[in-house]
């Protein structure tokens, strides 16, 4: 882990940033199994560049009664069943995750957590779906407010299409490795600090043209 001894509280409104991916059995929220989850912290460098600094997992056990949708599951290609899985159960998992986005929201002076994510709103709606189900009073992450890079990609490099933005980004992009959450949850956190740096860079420039 690379922190740094400058906070972001300011950066965002007291807002963290942590990416968020999700993979899941489905597409409804209140039915489907959340199968993995994976949260990417991003922080600020000794000079103020964001960078990643954490980045936890884990597969999880669908809870109790869970639908699986055989398309989904074609798709990402996550047996659910599977006994070397190592999966854990969803409240272990959240409690997980959350342990260390509330130290680094601590050290950063911020108040909470934003969700970051490619067309976010699913993973959100499944995030509190299972904070719900799990009875999890203090998530520290705000209840709807994220930031988009699909929104951001198509700003920045005129796509919306996540591998075709980390491309066109000058990122790598492995096929063989998407629908991982955590893989996911990277790319989408490389192209995240990307592009919030570029626009730093942006600003110093255009200020540095009207001296």
């Amino acid at each position: 882990m690379t922190t740094s001894t400058i906070p972001l509280d300011k950066r965002f409104r007291g807002y963290l940033p942590v990416v968020i991916d999700i993979e899941t059995a489905g597409f409804n929220a209140k039915k489907h199994a959340l199968l993995e989850i994976a949260a990417v912290i991003v922080e600020f460098d000794a000079n103020r560049e964001l960078i990643i600094t954490e980045h936890h997992s884990t597969h999880v056990i669908p809870f109790k009664n869970a639908e699986l949708d055989d398309a989904a599951l074609k798709f990402n290609g996550i047996d659910p069943h599977h006994p070397f899985r190592m999966a854990i159960e969803e409240q272990e998992a959240l409690q997980l995750l959350f342990a260390p986005i509330q130290k680094a929201i601590k050290r950063n002076n911020c108040n909470r957590a934003i969700l970051v994510g490619h067309n976010p709103a699913f993973d959100i709606a499944f995030l509190n779906a299972a904070i719900q189900r799990t009875k999890i009073k203090r998530s520290p992450f705000h209840p709807f407010s994220t930031f988009d890079t699909a929104t951001l990609g198509g700003l920045a490099y005129q796509q919306t299409v996540l591998s075709k933005i980390v491309q066109s980004a000058g990122l790598t992009w492995e096929d063989e490795k998407a629908h991982s959450a955590l893989y996911d949850a990277e790319k989408t956190a490389e192209l995240f600090c990307l592009i919030v740096n570029r626009w730093k860079q942006l600003e110093a420039t255009v200020k540095s043209i009207e001296e």
